[in-house]
């Protein structure tokens, strides 16, 4: 259940960096550049290698999927558009892995834009934009398109047009990684106590 909990608060983070995108025009970068290089971190020796290696790198991640799967009796932390998001990813992966003609050109095309980083960062405007039109050639046309709400003008900017949908590949390639590791929906309806109790304890590991 470690890596499970390990690939939700990734996909927490995700959805965090979405909305810091959308509505202030900008992320975290630290948390930007883990995100990304998930996506091209295709041959990781465990599933914590794919963030970086280092549980710290998920700290952010794991507050968040405590704040929104426990019992909080706060209920303004509670964010429908945050638990929309996890949703409608974890069902476009599912619409994904259905069809395996997809999943071999998503692997190309991961591997295609791989070989960019011998001349770009990996946070850097193009490799951003190789990103996004993975996600708008193969994932958008899967099913219903993820909604993105924000500021108007920020989403008009293509720069963060692009950024919200390199966020969301490393979205897709976490909700892959966390139905690998055994993860399924049910897991979070039936056994959301055992998860945020691990994700506490993983939590206090860092302190």
């Amino acid at each position: 259940m470690k890596d499970q909990i390990i690939t939700l608060a990734a996909l927490c983070q995700v959805a965090n960096l979405v909305q810091q995108v959308s509505r202030k025009g900008q992320a975290d970068e630290s948390e930007l550049e883990m995100l990304l290089n998930s996506i091209v971190e295709t041959s990781p020796q465990n599933t914590l290698a794919v963030y970086g290696g280092e549980l710290s790198k998920i700290r952010a991640g794991l507050i968040l999927l405590i704040e929104h799967l426990g019992d909080n009796k706060n209920d303004k932390v509670k964010d429908p558009e945050f638990t929309r998001y996890l949703i409608s990813l974890m069902n476009l992966e599912r619409k994904l892995v259905k069809q395996p003609k997809k999943l071999a050109l998503l692997s190309e095309r991961i591997e295609d834009t791989k070989r960019q980083l011998t001349h770009y960062e990996l946070t850097s405007d193009p490799l951003v934009a190789s990103f996004a039109s993975i996600y708008s050639d193969i994932i958008s046309p899967l099913g219903a398109k993820i909604q993105v709400t924000g500021e108007p003008n920020i989403l008009k900017q293509k720069t963060n047009q692009y950024r919200i949908r390199a966020l969301l590949l490393a979205g897709i390639r976490t909700a892959v990684l966390w139905r690998q590791v055994g993860g399924k929906r049910r897991t979070i309806l039936f056994s959301r106590t055992k998860l945020v109790q691990l994700a506490k304890q993983l939590l206090a590991s860092l302190d």
